[in-house]
Order: C-alpha cells, then sequence, then structure tokens
C-alpha cells in the first residue's frame, strides 16, 4: 500500500490544521489517480462551531511517499524465497513430519538467508511455550548485574533465550511490582521467571517462578539464597576480633527480605556471643538509594557515642557509608572500620579496598535458572530452598580499634575510653 498526500494548489483562507482521514474506492481513485486506496492528508477549514472538511477536486494533485513498513521479515517472504508454501514454511519451523529433505534444507537456508525469527506472541499462541525466560529485577545494580552473569551462562545450549524487566527503581512501584510484571509476561512473553528480592511472596503463579533472596512469606516456593547468618557472623565477628565493641549495623528495606531479617540476626548473635549488648542506637535503615544512605551514616558518625565501625548489609551501602565519613573528615579504616555484603566488583575499586562478606552471586543466579529449567523440563529440582555458602574476605577498610574516638567537628562526640584488648 501506498501513503498518497493530497496537495490544493491553492490553499483557501481560514485553514489552520491538516486531518487525516482515510478514504477509498473510486472516488479516491478517481482523484488522485492512485492505484490502491490509502490514507490521504486531507485539509480542514475550521470555524467558530464546526469544521468543513474539503473534498478532492480536480484541482487537487497527489504526490506518492514510500510505504513504511516494518523490517521484521515475514513467513510469506520466507515462502517466497524458498519456492514454497506458507504452511510448508510453518511445517519446518514447528518441526512437523511430512517434508522433503531437500524442501527442509531449502527452507531453511532461506530462514538463514533472511534472518528470519518467529513472533514471540505468535509463537506461545502456536506452541503456548516462547522459549523465553525472564529476570525480574526492581532495579539494574551491581548486585542484580552479577546474578544475570550467572544466569546466561546457566542458559547457554538450552535453547533458551533471556530477557530481563526491571522497573528503573522508582520508589513509587517499589512494593508488589514483580506481582503486576508476572501477570504481564507469564503465558504470554514468557514460560517462566526468576524473581529478584522480591517484596511480596510467590508461589500461586501457574508458571514455574524462582526467587532469588526470597521473601520471607517464601515456604512453598522454590528459591536460592546465601547463608546470611554465618556471613553477618563472620563480619561482626572479624570487627569484634580487632578490638571493635561499639558496631554499627545498616540494613537495606524491605525488612520482609529474608537477607535482611537474617543479617540482622547474625549481627545480633556475634555481638551476643561476644557478651557486647545490642544497642538499638547502632542501627539504621538505610534506604534505597544514596541520599537516604548518607543521612543514616550522618546520624550514625554523629552520635555522642559514635560507633568505631559500621557492618553494611550490602556492599553498595558500605561504599556510601566510606564516601560520607571522608565528607565528615574521618579516614577509614583509621577512624572508622567498614565491612560490606555481597563482593561485587566495585568493592575492589574503592580507596581503600572494601573487606566484605562474599555472597556467590553469579553462582545464585546460575542456580536460580537451573532450577527454573528443572521446572519447566518437568523435573523436580534436588532442594526446594537452596542455600549456598558464604565467606570472608579480607581487604584494607577495616583496622584495630582506635585507642581514642575521634568526634566529628560540632557533632558533640566525645572521646571515648580505649577499647579492651579481645581476650
Amino acid at each position: 500500500m501506498q501513503l498518497c498526500t493530497g496537495l490544493l494548489d491553492a490553499w483557501p483562507s481560514g485553514v489552520r490544521r491538516l486531518s487525516c482521514r482515510r478514504v477509498g474506492g473510486d472516488k479516491f481513485r478517481a482523484a488522485t489517480g492512485c492505484s490502491t486506496a490509502a490514507t490521504a492528508i486531507v485539509l480542514v477549514r475550521e470555524q467558530t462551531c464546526q469544521s468543513l472538511s474539503i473534498t478532492f477536486s480536480i484541482r487537487l494533485t497527489a504526490r506518492t511517499i514510500p510505504a513504511v513498513r516494518s523490517n521484521r521479515v515475514t513467513i510469506r517472504e520466507v515462502a517466497a524465497q524458498a519456492g514454497v508454501s506458507v504452511a510448508t514454511v510453518s511445517k519446518v519451523l514447528n518441526e512437523r513430519h511430512g517434508v522433503a529433505r531437500s524442501t527442509l534444507e531449502r527452507v531453511r537456508a532461506a530462514i538463514d538467508e533472511l534472518g528470519y525469527e518467529s513472533s514471540i506472541v505468535a509463537r506461545s499462541l502456536r506452541n503456548h511455550r516462547t522459549n523465553v525466560i525472564g529476570i525480574l529485577v526492581w532495579a539494574i545494580e551491581p548486585y542484580s548485574a552479577e546474578l544475570l552473569k550467572g544466569a546466561a551462562r546457566a542458559l547457554r545450549g538450552t535453547g533458551y533465550e533471556l530477557v530481563v524487566y526491571s522497573t528503573g527503581a522508582d520508589p513509587a512501584g517499589r512494593i508488589g511490582w514483580e506481582r503486576r510484571y508476572l501477570s504481564r509476561l507469564l503465558g504470554t512473553l514468557i514460560d517462566g521467571a526468576v524473581l529478584v528480592t522480591p517484596t511480596a511472596p510467590t508461589g500461586q503463579e501457574a508458571s514455574p517462578v524462582v526467587a532469588v533472596d526470597p521473601h520471607t512469606g517464601e515456604d512453598g516456593a522454590w528459591t536460592v539464597q546465601a547463608d546470611n547468618v554465618h556471613g553477618a557472623r563472620l563480619a561482626v565477628e572479624h570487627l569484634l576480633g580487632l578490638g571493635h565493641r561499639r558496631i554499627a549495623f545498616l540494613g537495606r528495606p524491605p525488612r520482609d527480605l529474608v537477607s535482611g531479617k537474617q543479617r540482622e540476626e547474625g549481627y545480633r548473635s556475634a555481638l551476643a556471643a561476644a557478651g557486647v549488648p545490642f544497642d538499638p542506637e547502632l542501627v539504621r535503615n538505610a534506604g534505597y538509594h544514596e541520599s537516604e544512605s548518607a543521612d543514616a551514616v550522618r546520624s550514625l558518625l554523629t552520635l555522642p557515642h559514635r560507633p568505631t565501625a559500621v557492618f553494611a548489609a550490602n556492599d553498595v551501602t558500605a561504599i556510601n557509608t566510606m564516601e560520607t565519613a571522608l565528607t565528615l573528615g574521618m579516614r577509614v579504616p583509621d577512624d572508622l572500620s567498614v565491612i560490606g555484603f555481597d563482593n561485587v566488583p566495585e568493592s575492589t575499586a574503592v580507596e581503600p579496598a572494601l573487606t566484605t562478606v562474599e555472597q556467590p552471586l553469579q553462582l545464585m543466579g546460575q542456580r536460580a535458572v537451573e532450577m527454573l529449567l528443572d521446572l519447566l523440563a518437568g523435573r523436580s529440582p534436588a532442594e526446594r530452598q537452596l542455600t549456598l555458602p558464604t565467606r570472608l574476605v579480607r581487604r584494607a577498610s577495616c583496622a584495630a580499634a582506635p585507642t581514642r574516638v575521634r568526634g566529628v567537628i560540632g557533632s558533640g562526640a566525645q572521646p571515648e575510653d580505649p577499647a579492651p584488648t579481645p581476650s
């Protein structure tokens, strides 16, 4: 189909705008000389209470504009290239019997030459499968980026494709984001999904779903997570061993994630085992954004009896803690020791390099996809709730507790008594 633009030889006075009208049949062909009906641009005269459409007349000339079409190769083009019917191409695409080997090779050659790809939606309607899995993340950041590397590795050679969906880290849509995405995607665009840090329980979906760093209500769901309690204990025990007693904990919402609760549990249990009383004044929620994290750190470091060490529930918050401490005139690790959780690549790029607890993020992404592929194949994975080990990675952001604590200028903080030597 061609798009024909009708132009009057002389525009009448009072013309203010153009509107598109669909005009067809003999009237259009007689007026424009076009061989096919198409959309024409018609001049409209606007008056106070009405509009007058100026119809085509002998004064109307037409010029032809090339048709705008999609770049997607169609099944008809493949059939024409191979010299077969559309039905034969469909048989080849769906791996049905009844196609001669020579014809099969000719069709496949045409598909390769033209770069044909069937529509995901059409594939879903035809086969009830898309061979696409989705990974749903709230934001693309260091943690999720590492998971995606492992997920992609797990899909090699499986015939499945990977699509990543993100909310763009919009705080307004934080709670329940995964349910909205799943309702749009499952059964039409993707066969199953991996949810990263979901904000609500899953497991009620008709299609397979695996959660990484699950919600606390995921009792019957398929999940992958790290040993958060053990990892947190390793972090706090390391700081205790360096003589620190005023150790702060910076968590991240949502509080109903298993990992958030378990890391705080590990923090508390390590303090209790060392005989150090838990002080709720040293626990803060670092929020979702850098500004919230900076505010939480500032409120801790300007306490009259401030902490000498901070255990952050993830590396991004730990790095923000180091940056905020610097703006307050504090040196890491001389004045403040900082330890994170995750071991993302950025943890080695800061100065000083961040001591952290490693959870095997790429392996977590890989195991989650492998679990999902088992479910899609009708197999039951070996474990419903898989927990992977964590380990401490010592770098340069932690040091022995200072003998006297230097307060932040203007904070009212007082020097602290020397930290007792650990037994």
